[in-house]
This record gives structure tokens, sequence and C-alpha cells, in this order.
């Protein structure tokens, strides 16, 4: 990790759009589930594109405190990767708070991408965005940090294989980042399970055992209808999955 405090100066801002492109799978197979898993999420989220940023702020607890919480002054330079980006509601405020890093931005769907490329308008050569399925394209880069922000209870049942790759993607000292749901009341995880999202408190464990914690939080919203949870953990240099 690359973490030089002060005696960095800003990146010049460049006054243009963030790079963006469709990247093709740099794998030579794809598996029949990878295939159904993306088309699903490119076909949920061409109406969600619309109305999500005018609702999700409703329910998707913890965003704004974990972006605070990584563990980076703010002028650090580090490289941070966000899977499952969408509208590039992170995205945008990780410009603001750490004017002097840089970062990719990955999606499935191309209309959550568009609307993160005119949010971040004037991110310049400091961000990234690329349509793709993780894992399934070149990233060309280690980052330092990975960031999952509620994409993870939605990706089933690839959500372990994700980790894995994120272990595998970041750098020696690297960590990852996450806030997602974490459990809720049986009706509750019914409803939510229509709309693709697996609540069985499923990916803390796991997140323990494969990373180094550092912060762990589990919080119960609107009465204990349902918890959210938010990680953060350093790379295991040895994990027995790699």
């Amino acid at each position: 990790m690359t973490n030089k405090d002060d005696k960095l100066s800003p990146p010049a801002q460049v006054d243009k759009k963030p790079q963006y492109q469709a990247v093709e799978p740099h794998f030579k197979k794809i598996s029949e589930v990878d295939l159904v898993q993306g088309r699903k999420m490119r076909n949920y989220y061409a109406f969600q594109s619309k109305i999500y940023d005018a609702t999700r702020w409703s329910f998707l607890f913890g965003r704004k405190a974990i972006l605070k919480e990584l563990p980076f002054t703010r002028t650090s330079q580090f490289t941070l990767l966000e899977v499952g980006c969408g509208t590039g509601h992170n995205l945008k405020s990780l410009l603001r708070l750490y004017p002097n890093a840089r970062f990719i931005g990955i999606d499935v769907s191309s209309d959550m991408l568009k609307i993160a490329q005119q949010k971040t308008i004037h991110s310049g050569n400091r961000l990234q965005l690329i349509e793709g399925a993780y894992g399934q394209v070149n990233l060309h880069a280690q980052p330092d940090v990975i960031l999952f922000s509620y994409c993870l209870t939605m990706v089933n049942p690839h959500w372990v294989k994700l980790l894995r790759q994120a272990n595998l993607d970041l750098n020696d000292h690297g960590s990852i980042a996450l806030v997602d749901f974490h459990h809720g009341k049986k009706w509750f995880r019914r409803h939510m399970k229509k709309h693709h999202v697996r609540m069985d408190a499923h990916l803390l464990p796991f997140l323990e055992e494969e990373f180094i914690s550092e912060t762990v939080k589990v919080r119960k919203v609107y009465g204990g209808i349902w918890s959210y949870m938010s990680f953060i953990g350093k790379k295991k240099l040895a994990s027995k999955n790699m």
C-alpha cells in the first residue's frame, strides 16, 4: 500500500469524463450460471437504474460511514476498486474524500454505469469505469482496497467466488471493505428474495475466516426488521483457499 501522507501534491484535475469501457471477458470459457447471473442483473437494473438514487437512501445504510473508515488519510495515495459500483454513489464521494487516490468501478449494468459516468464527469484520469463481470475482465492493477457495497447479497451463489477473487487481486498489504444486508425477520427476507437479495447472515462468518478482521459492525434498523453489517479486513498472505 502506498501511504505518503504529507508530501504529495494533488494530481492535476482534468475536466473530462471518466474513462469508460465495455470489456470482453478474458476467460475463454464462462459458465452458463455466470451468463445467467449477469443477464439477470442487467435486466433487473434496466428499470431500477431510473429510480435507484431516489429510493436507496431509505434502506442502504452504512455506505457513507464505511468510506470514511477506510485505512487511509485524506492525502494518501492508493487505488480502490469498487465491485458493483452502480450509479457511482460511492465513487462520487470517494473522489472528494481522497483527492490523491485513483478509482476503478466495475458493473455488469450499462444503464447504471451511464449514470455513474455523468455523476463523476469531472474526475478525469482518476477514475476508470468498466462494464463487465468481476473476475472475467483484466484489471491491469492490484488495488490497495476492494469495496463491495450492497453487492454480494445479490450475487448468488457467486459471492464466495467474488470474495476469493478479491483476495487474489489485492496487493500483499491490501484491504477489503464491505457493507451489506445481514439478517432480517422471516417475512422481510422473503420479500427481499423477490429482489434477488439473500439475507441469511452468511457473509460475515466467511469474511472473518478469509480476512484479518479490523472493523466489524452489525446494526439493526427500523426496529429490528432487518440488520446490516460492515466489515474492513486485511488480506491474509497465506490464505488456505488461495
